[in-house]
């Protein structure tokens, strides 16, 4: 049996997705008109993405739907109005970030597969097998992941599979980037990404500039192309081999599907002795884009420096205009029509009969209809001959099939009005199309509709002014004993990424002597190596007694269910939830242990007070993670050092971004230029009524720590007033995101 491999292409537009279809998609990515992760492209409205889940079902293709950003509770009470036509014409899946859209998918649309999208940042089996049990018929793997931790997940899980292969990548793990966010409030998260790495900047170590003027670009990596090991990919348990670009063009589409349709089917016939790459292709591809060279991504390689574009692309490029004829020709403007094979009856005194049948490549299966046209007449002079039928009923025109085989019995000296073959043929045709897309369509039997329950908000004068709690995390472990020395501190949560297992025992110790809890915050980022250091330091971990978990990612939700599943545990705002639905969800995926949840970062005030903030953390001072980045700053113009540092990025505006190298855990963070500060919105806060509220020290020193945490313990805790000196940000807490 052959094995099944997907091709799976980007469709910003109509004509991208027939594009597609035409050059040897299996399946098509596109988004609707809302809540599609590229609100740029050129999606269709309502009946044009109506008619392209038709078009692809009747060319053997399937039709994903974006629907991959994140959602704010008075948007997902439009999710049932919007989702119903698509689900009822036969979508073939939902691509999914927000878990509250996840679980409202579940419960209404429940026949709809759900695709775990690579914003999730599934990163190893822990995390797949979660989503796997909350609903997810597909993982979309994070874009950083090697082979060999692709192979775990699919050999640990089982689950299907789908990476990307050629285009465009993120210098930040998907979903953990809010730099453009940050900076200029149009978040990706919610498919509205300004490219902010697409900018050159200038890299320090206090004075000194690292990198060379020409040599700009250290956020802007080269496009992925995976040809040279594309049968490692798919013998690593990949299924579906994903194409970026939904921002492309229509020939981007059709030239890349092309040349990957070519060598799977050259893996699948020839396995790997027959497998070689034509270094023509190579060049083909970056004919059709090239930002700067291409690599293989990270599937062999941790990161690098030859992973990045670094310098800028160049003014002009001379294009391949015999290329781009050719793909226009062949797959953008022609036509594709279905196969088809046809047998007519034209019997003298006998209704014609026209039969059809269709191969459909998706199912398996034979569609098959018998049409019967008007009685056929006795000939006065010349009778109807083969030859004349068969040119009529071949004038497929702009239907989308076209025979591939008509086979034509003709008896007796029969007579048909030219107008009676033309209408024989329409009709059946016509039958054929309705046959096979009737398969596909869903009935409202399996639905079940409804909206996510309101969460009601606690009214304006029920709300009093209140002493709120304190919490802080903490990277630098200098700083401990200056936030020990503060008794408005509750807890502490004490950066994984940056105290040695062999110290979490004494801090803890310190913090319960200073009547404080000390929390173990997670890392950002949970990958195979991630999973091994926890495993060699466990009985640090069980010997610590720390008081709770903050969490950061799937598997570490998944991992402490079985290490400490009696441990409490706070979701950062990273595991989204930007409605209550999606805290919802994540209760459950919890199971019954004890977690509590810090706010969004990307809600404006109104926005968390009609999301409700009860018992949650808020965010009120730090220098908020811009970047979560598997790409080493250091590395990439120095080189490997394997010791933390800090460097600065600086933009085209004279701000600077810090930068920190965690190389226990091996990961970056670039931090937005200015820190949040909430310290002059306590009234707004009151009204709010979080649970608690966190500052965040990041790349501070002590004296500066202890500024911050006098002001907002004076403000916060005793109602004095108080200003905060230096620059910095309100975050989204004013303005909120598009």
């Amino acid at each position: 049996m052959k094995r099944k491999v997907e091709i799976l292409a980007p469709a910003g537009s109509v004509e991208s997705m027939r594009a597609a279809v035409a050059a040897g998609a299996d399946a098509v990515y596109m988004g609707g008109p809302r809540f599609g992760a590229r609100a740029f492209a050129e999606n269709p409205d309502e009946g044009g993405f109506l008619e392209a889940i038709d078009y692809v079902h009747l060319h053997g293709c399937r039709l994903y739907m974006t629907v991959n950003t994140l959602l704010k509770d008075r948007e997902l009470e439009s999710m049932y109005e919007y989702l119903l036509p698509f689900y009822r014409q036969g979508l073939d899946a939902a691509i999914v970030q927000d878990m509250g859209v996840f679980s409202f998918i579940r419960e209404n649309f429940p026949l709809l597969p759900i695709h775990a999208s690579t914003q999730m940042t599934i990163t190893g089996p822990d995390g797949a097998a979660l989503l796997q049990r909350m609903g997810a018929s597909r993982i979309v793997t994070a874009r950083e992941l090697s082979l060999e931790e692709i192979r775990r997940i699919y050999e640990k899980t089982g689950a299907e599979i789908e990476s990307f292969v050629h285009g465009a990548l993120c210098y930040c793990y998907s979903g953990k980037c809010l730099f453009s966010s940050l900076i200029g409030g149009r978040s990706g998260n919610r498919g509205r990404c300004a490219q902010t790495c697409r900018l050159p900047f200038e890299v320090r170590r206090g004075a000194a500039s690292l990198n060379k003027k020409d040599e700009r670009y250290v956020l802007s990596l080269k496009d992925l192309c995976t040809l040279d090991i594309l049968p490692d990919i798919l013998d690593a348990g990949v299924y579906s081999l994903k194409i970026e670009g939904r921002m492309k063009s229509p020939r981007y589409t059709a030239g890349v599907v092309r040349i990957y349709r070519k060598y799977v089917d050259l893996y699948l016939e020839k396995g790997r002795e027959g497998y070689r790459v034509d270094p023509h292709d190579r060049t083909e591809l970056l004919d059709l884009f090239d930002r700067g060279g291409q690599t293989d991504g990270y599937y062999r390689r941790r990161n690098g420096r030859d992973m990045v574009v670094l310098k800028e692309k160049p003014a002009f490029r001379e294009e391949n205009r015999e290329l781009y004829r050719f793909l226009d020709r062949t797959y953008v403007e022609a036509e594709q029509q279905g196969a088809v094979k046809g047998r007519a009856f034209v019997c003298e005194g006998k209704p014609m009969e026209l039969s059809l049948s269709f191969y459909d490549r998706l199912k398996g299966e034979v569609t098959q209809i018998k049409t019967e046209g008007a009685p056929v007449q006795t000939a006065r002079n010349q009778p109807l001959t083969e030859e004349r039928i068969r040119k009529q009923l071949e004038k497929t025109g702009n239907s989308p099939f076209c025979f591939t085989e008509l086979n034509i019995e003709v008896q007796g000296n029969p007579f048909v009005p030219l107008q009676e073959l033309n209408e024989l043929r329409r009709t059946a045709f016509l039958r054929l199309e309705e046959e096979i897309l009737s398969s596909w369509r869903r009935t409202g039997e399996n639905l079940r509709a409804g909206k996510p329950d309101r969460t009601e908000c606690v009214s304006a004068s029920d709300r009093k002014s209140a002493r709120h709690r304190l919490t802080v995390s903490l990277e630098n472990p200098v700083l401990l004993q200056t936030v020990l020395e503060f008794c408005e501190v509750s807890a502490v949560f004490l950066d994984s990424a940056d105290f040695a297992p062999s110290d979490w025992g004494e801090a803890v110790r310190k913090c319960h002597e200073a009547g404080k809890k000390c929390w173990l915050a997670f890392p950002h980022v949970f990958r195979e190596d991630t999973g091994k250091y926890f495993e060699q330091n466990f009985r640090h971990f069980k010997e610590a007694g720390f008081d709770g978990v903050l969490l950061r990612s799937w598997e570490e939700l998944e991992l402490l269910s079985e290490i400490a599943p009696d441990m409490p545990m706070l979701a950062d705002y990273s595991l989204y939830t930007m409605n209550r639905k999606a805290e919802d969800m994540i209760r459950k995926m919890a199971g019954d242990r004890n977690i509590r949840f810090t706010l969004p970062v990307e809600l404006n005030s109104r926005e968390l007070a009609e999301r409700g903030c009860a018992g949650a953390e808020l965010m009120v001072y730090g220098f908020l993670p811009a970047m979560v980045t598997a790409q080493c700053m250091q590395k990439t113009v120095e080189r490997c050092s394997r010791r933390p540092g800090l460097l600065y990025l600086r933009d085209r505006m004279g701000k600077d971004f810090p930068v920190r190298n965690k190389c226990r855990l091996c990961y970056n963070i670039i931090y937005n230029s200015s820190p949040l500060s909430l310290l002059g919105e306590r009234k707004k806060i009151d009204e709010l009524q979080p649970g608690s509220l966190r500052l965040s020290f990041t790349v501070e020193d002590e004296n500066r720590c202890r500024q911050v945490l006098r002001a907002f313990s004076d403000v916060f805790c005793h109602g004095e007033e108080r200003e905060f000196s230096g620059e910095f940000t309100k975050g989204h807490f004013r303005r909120g995101v598009e």
